[in-house]
């Protein structure tokens, strides 16, 4: 059961969703879709030169999160290993099926259309990376049933204890962080950006309309003009990993 592609999706609110557009499309160097959905909700950002791996969608109202789209070649058998692992099917449309993992993140399979270049590294960063946030007495779990679900991809302890990486063979775009929090409240997720000089990074983004929200040795916590968090992390943008 292959992944071939994946998607980082961005969930903001529908009131701020002409934000976030005009946000995130700068970030990553892409222009607009067309926008889709019942309610025009869906937006892909799409890439000179490369086949695309982000899409923006209009929720309610509330500041939005994140979550990672999988693209499979038998959607209907990918969705029934996910819930023999402990997943459940949120809603199943056919050709998409949204499920809802063990420790309670939303994520979705897609069918795959031959997606295949990846888009290049952007101003020396690269949107690479699906966090998700996890409460101490489900993070065992949830590692578990990634690391199972995502076969064939690499499952290895992160730089800090609280961190594990899921990261997926080489040419697909977008991989999955899963942090244990220190806290008990229910999962989320947010984006991260890999950096070559989160400095420089913070400052562009700066500029563009975003905001400070904290800063770590490694990471610097960013508020999008949307309202949505993402994290500015120093990890290589060409590799994905921290250098040294």
């Amino acid at each position: 059961m292959r992944i071939s592609w994946t998607y980082a999706f961005i969930d903001r609110p529908r009131e701020a969703f002409g934000a976030a557009c005009a946000f995130w499309t700068a970030v990553t160097d892409t222009r607009l879709s067309e926008r889709r959905g019942e309610h025009d909700e869906f937006v892909t950002l799409l890439p000179d030169g490369a086949d695309a791996c982000v899409k923006i969608q209009a929720v309610g109202p509330r500041s939005g999160g994140a979550h990672i789209d999988l693209c499979v070649d038998d959607i209907p058998e990918f969705a029934a290993a996910a819930v023999r692992l402990g997943a459940s099917v949120v809603a199943d449309l056919g050709s998409l099926v949204v499920l809802r993992s063990p420790a309670g993140q939303l994520f979705c399979a897609d069918p795959w259309r031959g997606q295949s270049s990846r888009p290049g590294v952007v101003r020396g960063s690269r949107l690479d990376q699906v966090c998700v946030d996890i409460a101490p007495s489900a993070f065992d779990a949830e590692v578990a049933f990634w690391s199972t679900l995502l076969a064939g991809w690499e499952s290895l302890p992160g730089s800090l204890p609280e961190f594990h990486v899921v990261k997926p063979p080489p040419g697909l775009p977008v991989r999955l962080l899963l942090q244990r929090l220190d806290e008990e409240r229910p999962a989320s997720a947010h984006l991260d950006l890999a950096c070559a000089d989160v400095t420089a990074t913070r400052a562009r983004h700066e500029e563009l309309g975003a905001a400070v929200v904290s800063a770590f040795p490694g990471w610097t916590v960013m508020r999008d003009p949307a309202g949505g968090t993402y994290c500015l992390t120093g990890r290589n943008p060409v590799t994905g990993g921290l250098d040294g």
